[in-house]
């Protein structure tokens, strides 16, 4: 099915039976909403998943597209399918976005759960502030700059790599304390994109949260230890019932 948002299309789909209070898959970057297939084969429950435009089925965003632009989507899609209530889980990327709905829709969301969520600024690391330094100089310069980024961000086209700069430049740490939400957050150990220190601050910024770390995890910590992650998820979602 598909739901147009400034004129952007957004592919999505139910996953059991449509109900008015289902549970909300919100993708990481470059993924779409089949990401955790695997894992809601496991649960009797009713999810609704979507692709992140410009990913998926969905098509191309529109400029100025940031994290703002993607948590209004979401709560439109919502608004449209007159969804009053949900739980999420969210994964990397979607982590942000499901940070900021729940923090500024706090009705809107009865639990949360943060795999390896993104919404965090990094700590310091010289490399990387030399890296981004010698880039805004070259770039100042009018030099080549197509050598600096990963393999993922150069694939972008410029549009899509606006959105990705402005995205990953929002810290959201402000908005974790307003999350009212019963919170689960897992993540992996030996997650290098959203390391574990990242999980720790968000425990302690989000009242109502219990971290788990799955020792075996990478940053895609649900697909690294399927069995335990199931496991974790099932009695999260059996104490909130």
């Amino acid at each position: 099915m598909v739901f147009v948002y400034q004129e952007v299309e957004v592919n999505f789909h139910f996953i059991g039976e449509p109900t008015e209070r289902p549970t909300l898959i919100l993708h990481g970057w470059g993924c779409d909403g089949e990401v955790f297939e695997p894992i809601l084969s496991s649960f009797d429950r009713s999810f609704l998943t979507l692709d992140f435009p410009p990913f998926g089925k969905s098509g191309k965003i529109g400029e100025e597209w940031n994290i703002y632009t993607y948590a209004s989507m979401v709560m439109s899609l919502c608004e449209h399918l007159k969804i009053k209530e949900c739980d999420i889980l969210a994964h990397s990327f979607g982590g942000r976005v499901a940070i900021l709905i729940a923090s500024l829709a706090p009705s809107f969301v009865r639990s949360l759960v943060l795999v390896d969520s993104a919404g965090l600024r990094p700590r310091v690391n010289l490399k990387r502030t030399f890296k981004v330094w010698q880039f805004k100089l070259l770039r100042r310069l009018n030099k080549d700059v197509r050598g600096f980024g990963s393999a993922d961000y150069q694939k972008l086209d410029p549009v899509t790599r606006k959105a990705f700069v402005s995205v990953v430049s929002e810290d959201l740490k402000g908005y974790c304390p307003q999350i009212e939400a019963k919170t689960l957050i897992v993540f992996g150990q030996k997650d290098k994109d959203t390391p574990v220190y990242m999980a720790k601050k968000l425990n302690k910024l989000i009242k109502n949260s219990q971290l788990v770390v799955l020792k075996d995890g990478g940053h895609f910590s649900f697909l690294d230890c399927p069995m335990a992650f199931t496991k974790i998820l099932d009695k999260f979602w059996e104490d909130i019932s």
